[in-house]
C-alpha cells in the first residue's frame, strides 16, 4: 500500500476509557466508605453478573447504558455501527427475565429478526426465546420474543395482554425517519403501557439529544447515551487505477495525502499536443472490478464488501470477475463451500434452478465471490451471509440494503460511487449514508482495524471523500403522520379529543414545535428590519409603500396569469388535438400572430398520446403534438383535401397551402381574438400611473429601496404560513383522516362502526380499499387462486410509471376481472373523498403481479410464474410473503366464514416451495 502509513502502533491502539472513581483505599474516611458501598453495590448488581460472562471489557458508554437499564429507565443509545449497542438490548432482556417479566426485541426487517433470534437462542436457550415476524411464529409465549416492529405495533392495537412486559428493545430505531414504515416506531413508543421501559438503539445521529428529550417527555424517563468513538479504528482510502492510497497524510491533522492528490490530478489530465499537459505522465487506467479485487487482495484487505447501488451492477460485478482467473479460495475452502451449497441447492426444485442461475451462483461462491441484493432468493442470500461470516467467501458485491444491521463482518468496505439513483434522480450520498456504509468495516471482536476504500473512477475528488468521512451530520427527522388504520385503532379505545392529544405528543409534532420557536424568532427579526426599512420610504409626492405595493401586485398578477395561460394552453391543445379530423383547419396563435394549418392525418399511440400531421401556409408537412403548441389552438374551419399518398406530392401540398391563405384573406375562418384576461391588469396599471409617486423624479430610487422592503414582506408572509402549517400539523392531519373515515362509513362521530372494526385488522397502504371490498362482498365469489391474485394488486408496488399496470391483465377469468373492476371503482370513490378532505390519495392498484400470483397459486413452477413479469426471484418471494400476510389479515377480518376459509386456503396455496422456505 502506498504511501506507507507512518504511524506508531501505540499511538493508534484502542484507547480504553476508565471510570474515574476514588479507590477504596484512597481519600478521607468518608470517601473510602462511600467508595466501598459503591463497590459493594456494583459487585452485587445484575450488571456485574452479566459483564462476567462477556468475552471483552465493556466500554464506558456500555457500562452507563447497562446501569440505566438496570435502574428501570428508558434508554437511548446512539453509537457507530459495530460499537456494541446490541449488548445493551441483550442485557435489557436479561434484566426483564431476572425480574419475572417478559422482553420484546424488535427489528425493522425479518432477516435481522431471524439473526437476533438465533443469537438470543445461543445466549438464553431456545426454550426461552420466541420469534414472531408475520409469516413465522415460534414459541410466541416465551419470556423473550424477537419480532418486527410492525408485529409489536399490531399487538398493541389488538389489545394483547402486556401486563407482564418489562422492556421493549427497538433496534435500528433511526429507521423511524423512513417515509413508508417510520411511523410504526413512533406508534410503539407512544402507545406502549407506561410501565414498559424502552431501549432504543440507534446509529450515530446529530440530534440524539432532541430525540431522547422527546422519549423522556412521552415515557417519563430516558437516559441519553451517546458515543461517537469506534471500538475498531477506521482508515479511509481511495483507489486510483490499481493503487490504494491513504486519504489523509501520515502526519494526520486532516491534511489530504499529497500523493493521492497528485495521482487523482494526473488521472484527470488528457494529454496531447493541443493540451497544456502534453508532457505529463500518461493517464492512469481507470479501476475495473477485477483489478480492484486484486489490489485489495495484495494489500491484505479481504474479506470485503463492495457497495454498488444497483442489483444489475452487483450481478455484473460477479460476472466480470468470473471471466478472469481470479480465485480467492483454497482447495479445502472451495470443497467446504461446495458441500454446503449442494445441500442448499437440494432444497430448490430442479425446474426452478435454471431460472435462478444456480450453477453460475455456485461457481462464484466456490471462487470466493458473490452478489447480495433484495432481488435474490432469501435462501441464496442467507447462504451468502453464512459463507461470508464463516470467512469462506472473501468478496461480496452488495446493494446498500446490506448496511442495515445484518451481521456480516468485513475487514474492508469499498464504495464504487458517491452518487446513487433514488428512484427519480441521481443524488449524492449524504454524510449519514456514507457513515452507515463505511461503518460495516472492522467489526468489534473480529478485526483490529477497518478500512473504507472509495473508487476514484476518474471523477471522484479526494476533497469529496474527506467531506463525507469527516462529517457526522445525520439528523433524525420524523416521518410520522396519522393513517386510517392508526386512527380507527386509537378511536376504538378513546375519544377523538383524547386521540388528538395523544397524536400531538408524536416526535413529528415535537420537532415541528421546536421549528416554530426558531421560525418565530426569525419572524420577529424580519419584522423589526422591515419596520426600520419602512422609515426610508418617504416621498413628498405621496405614500411610497402604497405605490410599491401596487407595482408588486401587478408583477404577481402577470406571473400568475402567465402560469395559468400556460396550463390552460396545454390542456386545450390536448383536448383540441384529440377531437380533430382530417381536413380541419387549425389556428395556432401566439401573442398577436396567428398561423393556419390543415390536418392531413392523425395518429393515436397505445399510451393515448395524440399526434397530428399538418400542412402549413408554407406547404410544409410537419408533426403537431400537444407539447408543440406554445400559444392558443382552435379549430376554425374545414376544407376538403385528398387522402392517401396524394399529400406526399409537393404540388398537392402547395395547392392546399394556397387555398388556406386564400380562405384566410377572404375571412372564411373565425380567427381567435387576442387573449382575454388583460383587462384587470390594465386597470391595475392605470391606477399605478395615476398614483402621485409615479411622477416623482426619484421614483426608481424609491423602487430599489422598496424592493428590499417588499422582499422582506414576502419572507415574513412565508414565515407566517410556515408557522401556521406547523402549529398543530399532526392534529390537523388527524382531523382530515377522520373526515375521510366518516364519509366512507368507518366512523360515526367518535364511534368506530362495524366497518371500522374490520379496518382495524387491515394494515397496508391500500387498507381502505381492502376493507371496503370486504364490506361490499366484492370477493365472495372468488376461488383461492383468484383471491390471492386480486390481493397481490392491493399489496404489490412496481414503482413503475407504466400505466399498463393500472389495467387488468389479459387472459384472466370473468370473476377476477369483475373483482378488479369493482376494486378500481372503490379506489375511485376513496380518491374523491380524499380530495374533498385534503388527504394524500391512496396509491393506485398495481396489476403487475396478478398473472404471476395466479399461476403460482395454481401450482406452476417459479420459472412459469415469473415468465413475462419484470421481477426477480427474490422480489417475487418477498411480495408473495406480503400477499400471504394480507390474506391472513383478510381471514381475521372477513365478514363471512366462507371468505375467511378461502383466504386461509389461498394463503396455503401461496406458501409453498421457495416462498415457504426459512432457515428458522
Amino acid at each position: 500500500m502506498s504511501p506507507k502509513r507512518r504511524r506508531h502502533r501505540a499511538a493508534h491502539a484502542r484507547l480504553v476509557e476508565v471510570e474515574e472513581r476514588t479507590s477504596v483505599g484512597e481519600g478521607s474516611a468518608s470517601q473510602r466508605y462511600a467508595a466501598y458501598r459503591e463497590y459493594e453495590r456494583a459487585a452485587a448488581s445484575l450488571r456485574a453478573r452479566w459483564v462476567e460472562g462477556l468475552s471483552f471489557t465493556p466500554d464506558p458508554f456500555q457500562i452507563d447504558a447497562l446501569d440505566a437499564v438496570e435502574a428501570g429507565n428508558s434508554v437511548l443509545v446512539a453509537a457507530p455501527t459495530g460499537a456494541g449497542k446490541t449488548i445493551v438490548g441483550q442485557f435489557g432482556a436479561y434484566v426483564a427475565v431476572q425480574r419475572g417479566m417478559r422482553a420484546f426485541y424488535t427489528t425493522p426487517i425479518k432477516a435481522l429478526s431471524n439473526q437476533k433470534y438465533l443469537e438470543l437462542c445461543k445466549l438464553y436457550g431456545a426454550d426461552n426465546v420466541g420469534l414472531a415476524t408475520g409469516d413465522t411464529s415460534i414459541n410466541s409465549k416465551a419470556p423473550i420474543v424477537v419480532m418486527t416492529t410492525e408485529v409489536c405495533r399490531n399487538m398493541i392495537y389488538a389489545g394483547a395482554p402486556l401486563e407482564d412486559l418489562g422492556v421493549v428493545v427497538l433496534d435500528e430505531v433511526h429507521y423511524l425517519a423512513d417515509k413508508m414504515r417510520g411511523p410504526v416506531w413512533e406508534e410503539v413508543i407512544i402507545h406502549l403501557p407506561a410501565h414498559v421501559a424502552i431501549i432504543a438503539l440507534s446509529a450515530t445521529v446529530s440530534n440524539a439529544e432532541e430525540f431522547g428529550a422527546w422519549i423522556r417527555e412521552v415515557r417519563s424517563s430516558c437516559e441519553i447515551i451517546v458515543s461517537e468513538k469506534r471500538p475498531v479504528p477506521l482508515y479511509q482510502h481511495m483507489i486510483v487505477g490499481e493503487e490504494i492510497f491513504d486519504l489523509y497524510a501520515p502526519t494526520g491533522k486532516g491534511k489530504l495525502n499529497p500523493e493521492l492528490v497528485a495521482a487523482t490530478g494526473d488521472s484527470g489530465m488528457r494529454g496531447g499536443r493541443g493540451s497544456r499537459s502534453w508532457n505529463r505522465s500518461p493517464r492512469v487506467r481507470r479501476e475495473s472490478r477485477p483489478s480492484t479485487l486484486i489490489s485489495l487482495d495484495r494489500a491484505h484487505l479481504l474479506p470485503a464488501i463492495t457497495f454498488i447501488f444497483s442489483r444489475a451492477g452487483c450481478e455484473d460485478a460477479v460476472r466480470q470477475v468470473l471471466l478472469t482467473r481470479i480465485t480467492l479460495t483454497t482447495r479445502s475452502e472451495a470443497a467446504a463451500i461446495e458441500r454446503y451449497v449442494d445441500e442448499v441447492i437440494a432444497l430448490i426444485a430442479p425446474e426452478d434452478a435454471v431460472v435462478l442461475g444456480v450453477d453460475a451462483w455456485k461457481r462464484g461462491l466456490m471462487r470466493g465471490i458473490a452478489a447480495h441484493h433484495a432481488g435474490m432468493l432469501p435462501l441464496m442470500k442467507e447462504t451468502v451471509e453464512h459463507l461470508f461470516s464463516e470467512g469462506l467467501v472473501k468478496m461480496v458485491y452488495a446493494t446498500e440494503t446490506l448496511a442495515l444491521g445484518i451481521n456480516m463482518p468485513a475487514r474492508t468496505v469499498v464504495i464504487e460511487s458517491l452518487t446513487k439513483w433514488n428512484g427519480s434522480a441521481h443524488v449524492s450520498l449524504s454524510a449519514g449514508e456514507y457513515t452507515q456504509l463505511s461503518g460495516r468495516a472492522g467489526r468489534r471482536g473480529i478485526d483490529t482495524e477497518g478500512h473504507a476504500v472509495v473508487s476514484h473512477r476518474g471523477a471522484v475528488a479526494p476533497e469529496e471523500v474527506a467531506a463525507l468521512a469527516s462529517k457526522r451530520t445525520y439528523p433524525l427527522i420524523s416521518a410520522f403522520t396519522p393513517t386510517y388504520n392508526m386512527v380507527v385503532n386509537l378511536l376504538a379505545r378513546s375519544t377523538r379529543a383524547q386521540t388528538r392529544s395523544v397524536l400531538e405528543s408524536s416526535f413529528a409534532q415535537f420537532q415541528a414545535d421546536s421549528a416554530v420557536v426558531q421560525l418565530a424568532t426569525r419572524l420577529s427579526e424580519l419584522e423589526a428590519l422591515r419596520d426600520s426599512a419602512a422609515d426610508d420610504l418617504s416621498c413628498s409626492r405621496g405614500d411610497v409603500g402604497e405605490y410599491l405595493m401596487m407595482r408588486e401586485r401587478i408583477s404577481q398578477a402577470e406571473k400568475a396569469g402567465a402560469r395559468a395561460r400556460k396550463r390552460e394552453t396545454r390542456e386545450e391543445s390536448r383536448r383540441v388535438l384529440a377531437g380533430v379530423r382530417t381536413g380541419d383547419v387549425l389556428a395556432l396563435s401566439r401573442g398577436r400572430k396567428v398561423r393556419l394549418c390543415v390536418v392531413g392525418a392523425k395518429a393515436t399511440a397505445a399510451s393515448g398520446r395524440v399526434e397530428a400531421s399538418v400542412i402549413g401556409e408554407d406547404a410544409t408537412w410537419r408533426a403537431l403534438a400537444p407539447e408543440d403548441v406554445r400559444g392558443g389552438i382552435a379549430i376554425v374551419g374545414h376544407m376538403s383535401i385528398p387522402g392517401g399518398s396524394a399529400l406526399r406530392r409537393t404540388k398537392e401540398r402547395t395547392r392546399i397551402a394556397a387555398e388556406l391563405r386564400s380562405g384566410a384573406a377572404k375571412g372564411r375562418y373565425q380567427l381567435p381574438a387576442d387573449a382575454a384576461g388583460e383587462d384587470t391588469i390594465g386597470q391595475m396599471r392605470a391606477a399605478m400611473r395615476a398614483h402621485p409617486v409615479h411622477r416623482c423624479p426619484h421614483r426608481e430610487e424609491h423602487a430599489r429601496a422598496g424592493a428590499r422592503w417588499a422582499r422582506m414582506g414576502r419572507e415574513i408572509e412565508q414565515l407566517r404560513r410556515s408557522i401556521d402549517s406547523q402549529t398543530g400539523s399532526v392534529a390537523a392531519q388527524f382531523d382530515r383522516v377522520c373526515a375521510v373515515l366518516e364519509r366512507l362509513g368507518f366512523l360515526d362521530g367518535d364511534r368506530v362502526t362495524a366497518s371500522g372494526q374490520r379496518l382495524r385488522r387491515i394494515f397496508g397502504e391500500r387498507d381502505l380499499v381492502v376493507a371496503m371490498s370486504l364490506n361490499e362482498g366484492a370477493w365472495n365469489d372468488l376461488d383461492e387462486a383468484e383471491l390471492a391474485s386480486i390481493v397481490s394488486a392491493l399489496v404489490y408496488d412496481s414503482r413503475s410509471d407504466d400505466e399498463a399496470n393500472e389495467l387488468a391483465p389479459t387472459g384472466v377469468g370473468i370473476r377476477l376481472r369483475t373483482a378488479w373492476e369493482e376494486c378500481v371503482g372503490t379506489l375511485a370513490r376513496v380518491h374523491r373523498v380524499e380530495k374533498q378532505c385534503g388527504c394524500e390519495p391512496t396509491p393506485s392498484l398495481d396489476a403487475g403481479l396478478m398473472s404471476s400470483t395466479l399461476a403460482w397459486a395454481h401450482g406452476s413452477t417459479l420459472a412459469t410464474a415469473i415468465d413475462g413479469a419484470e421481477i426477480q426471484a427474490g422480489d417475487f418471494v418477498r411480495w408473495m410473503r406480503q400477499v400471504m400476510d394480507c390474506l391472513g389479515q383478510i381471514a381475521s377480518a372477513a365478514p363471512t366464514s366462507d371468505l375467511s376459509r378461502t383466504a386461509e386456503a389461498a394463503k396455503d396455496r401461496i406458501g409453498r416451495g421457495i416462498v415457504a422456505w426459512s432457515t428458522i
